[in-house]
């Protein structure tokens, strides 16, 4: 299935400080939102945004796979709309982080509705910067 969103990051930290912070609970709340997510397949997790007019502040998700420290995936069950976040890490010759993100399965709604997945391809970039200063800080 081709990607509805598709990024690329690239991180001087080490594959286990990206990995820890794409799936420690405290460390994922300091770039996405709050959550209890826990890196097992099955477990069931929320994140926790600040509510707003369109929208409840409420991501609910399913760990999918963990295979430490290439490759994490979940679901993202959020407004109607659910699809499948995966992360895949993979440590560079010269010691970087390459982070990949991919988000499948929005519904062909979703996808004719204008500005919709420039819209999550926009967050996900800005949650990217994120995650890039709570690494520095590391």
């Amino acid at each position: 299935m081709k990607s509805d969103v598709s990024l690329d990051f690239q991180f001087t930290s080490s594959i286990e400080q990206v990995w820890n912070a794409l799936t420690d609970s405290d460390t994922l709340a300091k770039w996405i939102w709050k959550n209890d997510f826990k890196p097992i397949v099955g477990h069931k997790f929320q994140f926790r945004a600040e509510p707003n007019e369109w929208w409840d502040g409420i991501v609910d998700s399913e760990v999918l796979e963990v295979d430490e420290p290439h490759t994490v995936s979940y679901t993202w069950v959020s407004a109607g709309e659910s699809t499948t976040v995966t992360w895949t890490l993979k440590k560079g010759s010269d010691g970087t982080t390459h982070l990949h993100f991919d988000q499948t399965g929005f519904s062909e709604e979703t996808k004719a509705r204008e500005g919709a997945i420039e819209g999550a391809k926009y967050a996900w970039t800005n949650m990217g910067g994120q995650l890039e200063k709570v690494l520095a800080e590391l």
